[in-house]
């Protein structure tokens, strides 16, 4: 194998990895940031997929963000791969916080009077639809605001950087094509 480790990595090393990345979440974050720029589509179209996966890691459904998010995208008529990586707002880091104020702003908004404190489930015995009014729902209200500002917002910022970045991007292929064309016709 070429790239190949001289000493490969053990599990418990690979785990330490996953949770906390050799240089920073940072450059992770930064990585994310450049796939999304890179990506060959409108600015429309990759913000609006952007906005919509991370619109999507506001719900309370794990496990179906990529789908919701691919929904959203299309009905927004958005990059669908785009919206796969802004699903990647909704994060072991973030999920807390998102499930947290989803639920105190949700019993807030539909008035039920909670102080924020989750109820006490006995999950041996649990019914799933038993989840829906205690749990589910004020989750499913309260995140409707803070998909709103987070779409809006993260729609802004993709859509003018993106368009910067392909606009800079085309000048710097034109300016190398003209350098390599004026190289040909001096031969």
């Amino acid at each position: 194998m070429l790239f190949r480790r001289r000493k490969p990595i053990g599990i418990p090393e690979k785990l330490r990895i996953f949770f906390w990345p050799r240089r920073s979440f940072a450059r992770s974050f930064q990585y994310f940031i450049k796939r999304i720029l890179r990506l060959t589509a409108t600015p429309h179209a990759i913000a609006a997929g952007a906005a919509a996966g991370a619109m999507a890691s506001w719900t309370p459904f794990i496990g179906f963000h990529f789908i919701i998010g691919a929904v959203f995208a299309y009905l927004l008529a958005g990059n669908i791969l785009a919206s796969a990586l802004g699903t990647g707002f909704g994060n072991p880091l973030t999920f807390p916080f998102i499930w947290s104020g989803t639920y105190v702003v949700g019993n807030r908004i539909l008035d039920n009077g909670v102080d924020g404190t989750m109820p006490r489930l006995d999950l041996s015995e649990l019914n799933y639809f038993e989840l829906w009014d205690p749990i589910i729902k004020p989750m499913l209200v309260g995140c409707i605001p803070f998909m709103l500002v987070t779409g809006a917002t993260l729609y802004v910022l993709a859509y003018f950087g993106v368009s910067t970045f392909q606009a800079q991007r085309k000048r710097r292929l034109m300016k190398k094509r003209r350098k390599e064309l004026s190289g040909q016709q001096t031969v």
